[in-house]
């Protein structure tokens, strides 16, 4: 199997070269690389523009702004979070020695269920970390609500939901902050980059402290830090990212329109619905299997990579079933029989401008009558 072929998860975007080079062109000779430069500075202007919010303070990553924006909303003890999500949510806790505490999900939205959180409150929890994910949006009133009767901090994960909106309002305007991911195989990605957006303003100037070693001026650290920056040219791709996102999004709604078009001919698969009325990427193309169909999950991932389309069981077995959470709990195992079933039976198909949805369905179609 040649690999250099295989249609990838979220084959990366890639907006208009010619300009970009002359962003890079125009870094070269400033000779100004990273420490908040003009494209960093034009690429937050935009963002914040784009999402409506007050501020939008870029990073080197998505999980390092997670870690920023966990220590500078001063999370301790328990925090609690669904499991089905990318490993980095339940890590950027851990690694600051805050226990993730992994919540059951809705089977319908697949996203952390509220009812379920409020079983998991103790006088050790510290906050709320929601995860909008496939770019769906959490519940994200009743998540406030329990926040607020509780007297602890709400924030997302919005990794995948960049673009997308909820109630017409652009998600990054929502709970105290949300951090977003610009990894490469994002809707949007600035090569490898992230970013924190709020409405709070003390909450950014100290996130811009934390960022950039806890300096605020020439040799003046007024508070605890790292470097969490990003450099010249990842926002110089962001930018032009940012100007081709349109375009991106719309090849993904063109594409999974016609996948769910071909797959509801399929007995035993059906994709994952998004809210027409609202703004959204379709950048996660998940397949439902059930026992109707002709082979399990991982037939299916099987077949697919055989045919050199890359297909991901995200996210299987679920954070709780990994280290170190996996043996964090006395020998006990976490029950989230929700997260259990759901994890089982998903498929992430490829989107994006390189992919022939024609041929990952006639793929698909092979195996029934």
């Amino acid at each position: 199997m040649n690999k250099n072929s295989l249609l990838h998860v979220g084959s990366p975007n890639i907006g208009d070269r010619e300009k970009f080079h002359k962003y890079v062109d125009e870094i070269f000779d400033r000779r100004w690389l990273t420490n908040r430069g003009e494209c960093v500075q034009k690429l937050e202007a935009r963002l914040a523009e784009y999402l409506g919010v007050k501020h939008c303070i870029t990073m080197c990553n998505g999980t390092v702004a997670l870690e920023i924006a966990i220590r500078a909303l001063d999370l301790s003890g328990e925090v609690i979070i669904p499991s089905l999500t990318f490993v980095a949510t339940a890590h950027a806790l851990q690694w600051q020695q805050i226990k993730p505490v992994f919540c059951d999900i809705d089977p319908n939205s697949y996203n952390i269920d509220p009812c379920e959180v409020e079983k998991h409150i103790t006088e050790k929890t510290t906050g709320i970390l929601g995860v909008h994910l496939y770019g769906r949006p959490c519940e994200i009133e009743r998540l406030q609500q329990i926040a607020d009767s509780y007297g602890i901090k709400l924030l997302f994960d919005a990794a995948h939901a960049f673009g997308c909106s909820h109630n017409g309002k652009r998600i990054g305007n929502f709970g105290v902050c949300e951090v977003f991911s610009f990894h490469a195989t994002k809707v949007f990605n600035t090569f490898e980059g992230g970013a924190v957006a709020t409405n709070n303003d003390e909450l950014a100037a100290k996130i811009r402290l934390m960022q950039n070693f806890g300096f605020s001026g020439v040799d003046n650290v007024v508070h605890i830090g790292t470097n969490g920056k990003m450099c010249e040219v990842c926002a110089a791709m962001g930018i032009v990212n940012l100007d081709d996102l349109h375009v991106f999004m719309e090849v993904n709604r063109k594409n999974y329109q016609l996948y769910k078009e071909k797959i509801s001919l399929i007995k035993g698969l059906r994709l994952i619905d998004f809210d027409e009325l609202e703004s959204y990427n379709a950048h996660y193309i998940v397949l439902e299997v059930d026992g109707s169909y002709p082979l399990c999950r991982d037939e299916i991932i099987n077949e697919l990579v055989n045919n050199n389309i890359l297909a991901r069981r995200y996210f299987w077995p679920g954070c709780h079933n990994m280290e170190p959470y996996r043996s964090s709990v006395s020998g006990a195992v976490y029950l989230l029989p929700k997260t259990d079933e759901v994890s089982a039976r998903i498929v992430v198909l490829p989107n994006g401008g390189q992919v022939d949805v024609e041929r990952v369905c006639k793929v698909l179609s092979l195996h029934c009558d």
